[in-house]
């Protein structure tokens, strides 16, 4: 018989379909690997959905989109020739009943449109061609409004009867961010508005379907290379919604490996239960060697049996990860960009197997070893430790099932360098608490002896032989720091928007503005309000298409935080420095210049394109290219909430072009309503945007977000807490020990739990400062590092945060500690 099929046969024999002694290690396993899987079957889901509806969600299969134009005879004609060719307008505009108005997101539409999916309204299946007097709104306008079909609304300048409510606009997603509800009607109608002018901020889409079998990437290359200054931006139906991809990928990203952190630290409560399983083992394994078995099938019958547990921890933990995908969709609702339908992604489940795997392997390979290696003699003696095995047998299973975990990481990952960051981070804080529990047990080693006996023996029961101080000390370590993590990320982002954004955002936000109009659009205000401050800035739209001597077309991936180069941004000019920027590289240029064109460029754009002062910097404006030269650099107060332009053009480079004015207006509470309403009547071409409905809006999406993290980091929040209980387990038979002598000796139960007592308070208490600096210290980084908002915790909900925190931990412990009370000294002893 060979060795294995030995080993099986006494492994199967000693199992227990209880798991009984295992049950942490399925249960560590079954947390990390359960989290593992449901992220990324999640991410994996809605990827997978948005690449299914690409089609309907863009509105086609290629879309061609420009600012402030429409397209030219030739460019319509080269579109022709792609396929069939759906038009659609997009602009910001206001919605206007009587005296009530709600900015929304108007869009004219051709008679083809839309070219996949279904336009749905309420009370029909699907909606008619529209006339130029009949517009389609959403139902969050027709609920503000307080209107259904047939009412009267006016938008700019003609007046519309709603013909319906839509229920289900196919290329909602694709549309992207909107400051409100949609309102669709036609080009016609469009052009009854007055809205569209020369100077107008819109945006014209021509949507194609191609032919079947053609390929839409070729069909945009051929488009962009015959018209390659055209300012055009392009998608495809395979990236129809780029932006909520990128989000829902790089946020996954992130959460897996929240996840993944909590899988390692589940991992040394792994570590400790299998230990805590070996050291009840100890009579079975002297008795096989004591029979002649070799320290090799002692080594194979436990690796068998934690391999048979730990595979079922994994197998139940990908079965929870899928079913909980669909229980996820249900709970988030609109919060996901789409909802996905229910699959079983076979890429994260093998994903999470495999680190599953390896983390067990890693935590498990030195107990096992040392179990083979340790003679009967000791085993039977009681001294499982009285040998320990050479590091140069384990370290190569740990190191290595470490680098591969690493490995997998970091090929896995959308940024390997954010990845490595954050693994890095995690492995300092583990070193760190480490270190940390070392310095514990030495320091109470070198404590003098108390004439207190309760606090003599806890002391002493930090430092003495075979004590699990390191293991407690990572365990709650970890427990408090992410307790204080979580409060100071969530306190810090509450206050910056309920504070801060809103004292210095202004009121009102007011687009399309004549230039030849301004003196009166700012009387019509200061008529009505009480010393408003009002700020005006020329606003254009454009297209990065080359700096320096790179093009932006021939760029294969834009490099990590260059946004600005995604498509079209806004575009100003100013004879002076605008409020809310400082200059931090060369110099602004004089008023009244009249030299070559010149740009200032936001700092961190210049940092990531590696620009120089002096560097040419190519644009699109109206379909033009124009080229200047890089005058300075700038830093921008983003959270002011103002306009705050990537680029500042000198005027003579971009004053030319037909241009309105967008505003700021910052007022007294309570304003708003009557400043809206006196200016509608005189300017029906201006959108004004409160911006107290834009700070919801950003609200609610950050809310999201902080309750994404606080998820993924209470499952790391649980592996801490299976690694307390894998350390008291793992202590259990000392502990006993400790108890039952003190009992013989006269002791009571309670005084035996004080003395539990009193050491988990002085952990709890010296981790509690431990916790505060690295939790408190992690939260500045995400805040202002990450999010880029001012430091403004809570400390009063921090400090509470972290007393439950202990308190929940002293509690486990006690609870763990209590059927030591419950061993009878005369039994305990005849089997220690």
């Amino acid at each position: 018989m060979s060795d294995w099929r030995l080993a099986w046969r006494l492994a199967r024999r000693e199992l227990d379909l209880r798991f009984r002694g295992l049950r942490l290690l399925l249960a560590c396993l079954f947390l990390g690997v359960g989290a593992l899987a449901a992220i990324g079957s999640l991410t994996q889901a809605i990827d997978t959905e948005l690449a299914s509806r690409g089609s309907a969600i863009l509105g086609g299969d290629v879309e061609f989109a420009a600012s402030q134009r429409a397209a030219t005879q030739a460019e319509r004609a080269a579109m022709a020739r792609l396929g069939t060719v759906s038009e659609t307008i997009r602009m910001q505009a206001m919605a206007v009943r009587g005296t009530n108005s709600v900015p929304i997101e108007l869009k004219g539409v051709d008679a083809v449109y839309p070219l996949y999916g279904t336009l749905a309204l309420r009370g029909e299946t699907s909606a008619k061609s529209l006339d130029a007097n009949t517009v389609l709104i959403g139902p969050a306008l027709a609920e503000r409004l307080g209107i259904g079909r047939g009412a009267q609304l006016r938008l700019g300048t003609a007046a519309f009867t709603v013909g319906g409510i839509v229920t289900s606009e196919p290329d909602r997603l694709g549309e992207g961010f909107t400051f409100g509800p949609v309102a669709i009607v036609s080009l016609d109608g469009i052009a009854r508005t007055g809205l569209v002018q020369p100077g107008s901020l819109y945006e014209s889409k021509y949507r194609i379907r191609l032919p079947t079998g053609a390929s839409p990437t070729a069909a945009t290359d051929r488009f962009k290379a015959a018209f390659a200054t055209g300012g055009w931006e392009t998608k495809t139906r395979d990236r129809a919604a780029p932006g909520a991809e990128r989000f829902v990928d790089r946020m996954g990203q992130f959460l897996l490996l929240v996840g993944l952190s909590a899988l390692v630290i589940a991992g040394i409560g792994v570590g400790n239960g299998v230990s805590s399983y070996l050291t009840a083992r100890r009579g079975s394994i002297a008795a096989l060697k004591v029979l002649g078995a070799t320290s090799g099938i002692v080594a194979r019958i436990y690796v068998l049996q934690v391999a048979v547990v730990a595979g079922m921890g994994i197998a139940a933990g990908l079965i929870a990860g899928v079913v909980t995908v669909p229980l996820i969709v249900w709970l988030a609702g609109d919060v996901l960009p789409v909802a996905p339908r229910f699959t079983v992604q076979a890429a994260p489940l093998a994903l999470a197997a495999a680190y599953g795997m390896l983390i067990a392997l890693a935590f498990t390979a030195p107990p096992l070893i040392e179990a083979g290696q340790i003679p009967a003699a000791g085993l039977l003696r009681g001294l499982p430790g009285e040998r320990r095995v050479p590091q140069r047998q384990t370290l190569p299973w740990v190191l290595g099932a470490g680098a591969a975990v690493v490995a997998l990481a970091l090929s896995t990952a959308e940024q390997p360098l954010l990845s490595a960051g954050f693994l890095a981070a995690v492995a300092v804080v583990l070193a760190m608490l480490a270190l940390f529990g070392w310095g514990v047990r030495r320091g109470a080693a070198l404590l003098p002896r108390s004439r207190r006996p309760l606090l003599r023996l806890a002391v002493a029961g930090l430092h003495r032989p075979g004590a699990r101080t390191g293991t407690l000390v990572v365990a709650l370590g970890l427990g408090l720091t992410l307790f204080v993590l979580l409060a100071g990320i969530r306190t810090s982002i509450d206050a910056n928007i309920a504070r801060t954004v809103p004292n210095r955002a202004p009121a009102l936000f007011a687009l399309d503005v004549p230039p030849d109009r301004e003196a009166e659009f700012r009387r019509t205000i200061e008529g009505i309000a009480t010393h408003p401050v009002i700020r005006t800035v020329p606003a254009m739209r454009g297209t990065i298409t080359g700096y320096g001597t790179t093009r932006v077309a021939d760029l294969k991936t834009l490099p990590e935080g260059a946004w600005a180069l995604r498509g079209e941004r806004g575009l100003t000019y100013s004879a002076t420095l605008p409020e809310g920027s400082e200059l931090t590289a060369g110099r602004w240029w004089p008023r009244n210049y009249r030299g070559p064109p010149l740009v200032s460029i936001d700092e961190r754009l210049a940092k990531v394109l590696d620009l120089k002062i002096g560097d040419p910097l190519s644009y699109t404006l109206l379909g033009v290219e124009r080229t200047a030269r890089i005058a300075s650099f700038r830093r921008i107060s983003w959270d002011t909430l103002g306009f705050n332009f990537v680029m500042v053009f000198s005027p003579n480079a971009i004053e030319d072009a037909p241009h309105n004015l967008a505003a700021t207006i910052d007022l007294a509470p309570g304003q708003e309503s009557i400043v809206m309403r006196a200016l509608l009547p005189r300017f029906p071409s201006v959108s004004v945007i409160e911006v107290r409905g834009v700070l919801g809006q950003v609200r609610a999406i950050v809310t999201q977000m902080a309750t994404a993290i606080t998820a993924a980091a209470s499952v790391a929040i649980l592996a801490g807490i299976a690694v307390l209980i894998g350390a008291i387990a793992a202590a259990r038979e000392a502990r006993t020990y400790d108890g039952v002598i003190l009992r013989t000796l006269g002791a009571t139960r309670w005084q035996v739990l004080g003395v539990q007592a009193l050491e988990y308070a002085f952990l709890s208490v010296v981790l509690s400062v431990l916790a505060l600096l690295l939790g408190l210290g992690g939260a500045w980084y995400v805040v202002t590092q990450l999010f880029t908002f001012e430091w403004l915790p809570d400390y009063a909900t921090v400090l509470v945060t972290l007393l439950g925190g202990a308190g929940l931990t002293m509690a486990i412990g006690l609870i763990g500690a209590w059927p030591i009370l419950g061993a009878r000294p005369a039994q305990a002893l005849r089997q220690l």
